[in-house]
């Protein structure tokens, strides 16, 4: 049996865009494995240890390994800013609720325990604001640099699922679905 073609792809996209999202399908329908870098900022900023989202950190990457591809969520900030400050969190549990598109039955109570929920310090306008505008400074210099190697593919949209589509049609020329496999073997 041949191994599974191999993809390394690196998806950006400002806090909010959806990267979660289009990865937990493109984990569903190409089987590749996720590695999330808010998760490993959060433990390094943890450690102390640090981890830039630099041209350098995009130059030391390469040092490292091959990239294929990079996915670009480009949500327009002002969909982000409405997403992210519509977004209360039940603590915890981690249980998510966003009051525009998945509200708790009750407002500002879980579903479940009937116990408070917070918006977190993140999703409070005005730092939602920052870290837009922070990952913007940031981010433009390393978009280029993929760009100038011909890696870059963008994909600009105000909802996840009106932009997994194209996503999904331009991984589609990529690997194979095996989600479709999957579904056409009897289990």
């Amino acid at each position: 049996m041949a191994p599974p073609p191999l993809l390394r792809a690196v998806i950006m996209g400002p806090p909010g865009s959806g990267k979660g999202t289009i990865s937990a399908r493109i984990i569903k329908h190409f089987g590749m494995k996720h590695l999330s870098s808010g998760d490993l900022l959060r433990v390094n900023m943890q450690k102390k240890t640090g981890f830039p989202r630099t041209v350098a950190q995009a130059e030391a990457l390469d040092k490292e390994c091959q990239i294929d591809t990079v996915i670009d969520l480009d949500v327009p900030f002002e969909t982000i800013k409405c997403r992210l400050t519509a977004r209360w969190v039940h603590p915890t549990s981690g249980r998510v609720y966003n009051l525009e598109f998945s509200p708790p039955k009750v407002q500002g109570i879980d579903d479940v325990t009937g116990e408070p929920l917070v918006q977190r310090d993140d999703d409070k306008p005005e730092t939602v604001t920052k870290r837009l505008q922070a990952y913007d400074a940031q981010t433009k210099p390393v978009l280029e640099y993929y760009r100038k190697k011909g890696l870059l593919k963008s994909f600009s949209g105000t909802e996840t699922n009106k932009i997994w589509p194209h996503i999904y049609t331009f991984l589609q020329t990529k690997l194979p679905d095996v989600s479709q496999k999957d579904a056409a073997t009897p289990r």
